[in-house]
C-alpha cells in the first residue's frame, strides 16, 4: 500500500508539470496579453484627458507612448525576460508553492484565491451534502420499489431536474421568490446582508442560510439524477447477489438484509466518490450561478483572470487545483481499501 501511494505521488509531478507547461505555452500565443492591456488602458486614459480623440475600443500598439514606458510595463509584468526564463522561474516558484503576484489585483495569488474560496466552498459544501442526503435515500427507495409507480414518477422528476440548466432554474427562482415578478422571500444577491457584522450569532446563521437558499437550490437540483440512479443501480445489483438470497433464506428480516448487508456493499462507490465530488463542487466554481446571484467565487475569478490575461492567477490556480484534484483521486483510491479490505493494490500492481 505504501509503495502504491509513493508511486502515485511521484507520478503527480510530471502530470502537474505537463498541465502547467501546456497552459504556459498557450498563453504565449494568446493575443492581447497583460502588457497590451496595460498599454491600451494608458492610451485610453490619455484620450479621456484630450490627448487625442481616437482612443478606439481595441489595442493599436504602443502609438503615443514613450518606448521607455513600454519597457517599464514589460519589466513590471516580467515580460522583459525570454519565455524560457520565465517558464523556469515559474516552475522554481511552484516547487516552493509560491504562486506569484496577480498582475492587476496587486495581491499574491494565494490571497486572491483565499478571498474567493468562502463562496465556492459554501456552494460546494451545501450542494454535495444535499445531493447525498436526498439522492441516497431516494435511490434506495427506488431500488426497493423497482418498477412501481413511485419509481417511475421519481425517475421523471430527477431527470427533469437534470435536464434544466442551473442558470435557467436560477432565473426562474429569482422571478418567483427573489422579487423579480412575484414574491420577495429571498435576497437576490450576495452571501450575506450589509449589516451582517451587527447581527447576533443566531442572526448571522439565519442570514447566511437565507442568502444560500436560491443559489444552492439552482446548483443542486441537477445533481440529484446522477447519484440517485447510481444508488438505485448499485442496490439492485447487490440485492440480486447470493449472500442476500442466503440471508433471506435464513429468515433474516428484510430491514436487516437491506441496511446491514446490502447497504454496506452498495455504499462503496458512493463513499469513495464523495471526496472527488466535494472537491470538484467547490473548486470548479459555477460561473453562471455566481454571476446570476452576484457571488464572487472561484468561477467568477477564473473567468475574470482569463479575460484580463492575469496569467499568474490563471496558472497558479490551475497548478493548485490540479494538485488538489490528483490528491483527491489518490484519497478516493485509498478509501476503496478502507471501505473494502478485499481490494489490494499490491496484487493489482503485480
Amino acid at each position: 500500500m505504501f509503495a502504491y501511494i509513493l508511486r502515485r505521488l511521484l507520478l503527480m509531478v510530471p502530470t502537474i508539470v505537463g498541465v502547467v507547461t501546456l497552459t504556459f505555452i498557450v498563453t504565449q500565443f494568446v493575443p492581447g496579453g497583460p502588457v497590451e492591456q496595460m498599454v491600451t488602458q494608458l492610451r485610453h486614459g490619455e484620450s479621456r484627458h484630450g490627448a487625442d480623440g481616437g482612443g478606439g475600443s481595441g489595442y493599436h500598439g504602443s502609438q503615443g507612448l514613450d518606448p521607455q514606458q513600454i519597457e517599464q510595463i514589460k519589466k513590471q509584468f516580467g515580460f522583459d525576460k525570454p519565455p524560457l526564463t520565465r517558464y523556469l522561474l515559474m516552475l522554481k516558484s511552484y516547487a516552493t508553492f509560491d504562486l506569484g503576484q496577480s498582475y492587476f489585483q496587486h495581491k499574491s495569488v494565494w490571497e486572491v484565491i483565499r478571498s474567493k474560496l468562502p463562496v465556492s466552498i459554501s456552494l460546494g459544501l451545501w450542494t454535495v451534502m444535499l445531493t447525498y442526503a436526498v439522492s441516497v435515500p431516494l435511490g434506495i427507495a427506488k431500488a426497493v420499489r423497482n418498477g412501481s409507480r413511485f419509481d417511475a414518477v421519481t425517475s421523471v422528476l430527477v431527470l427533469v431536474g437534470y435536464a434544466i440548466p442551473g442558470f435557467v432554474l436560477g432565473v426562474l427562482l429569482l422571478m418567483l421568490f427573489g422579487g423579480g415578478t412575484f414574491w420577495q422571500l429571498f435576497p437576490m444577491r450576495g452571501l450575506t446582508s450589509d449589516n451582517f457584522a451587527d447581527l447576533s450569532a443566531a442572526g448571522k446563521v439565519l442570514d447566511y442560510v437565507w442568502h444560500m437558499v436560491l443559489p444552492v437550490t439552482a446548483s443542486v437540483v441537477g445533481n440529484f439524477a446522477i447519484v440517485t440512479i447510481l444508488t438505485k443501480n448499485t442496490f439492485l445489483e447487490e440485492i440480486g447477489r447470493q449472500y442476500v438470497l442466503t440471508a433471506r433464506a435464513k429468515g433474516a428480516p428484510e430491514r436487516d438484509v437491506l441496511w446491514k448487508h446490502v447497504l454496506r456493499n452498495a455504499a462503496i462507490p458512493l463513499l469513495t466518490g464523495l471526496p472527488a465530488a466535494f472537491v470538484g463542487a467547490f473548486l470548479n466554481g459555477n460561473l453562471l450561478i455566481e454571476t446570476l446571484f452576484s457571488l464572487d467565487g472561484m468561477g467568477q475569478l477564473s473567468y475574470d483572470s482569463v479575460i484580463r490575461r492575469d496569467y499568474p492567477v490563471v496558472l497558479g490556480s490551475l497548478f493548485l487545483f490540479t494538485l488538489i484534484g490528483l490528491l483527491t483521486k489518490l484519497i478516493a483510491d485509498v478509501c476503496y481499501v478502507i471501505v473494502d479490505p478485499r481490494i489490494q493494490f499490491d496484487s493489482v500492481d503485480r
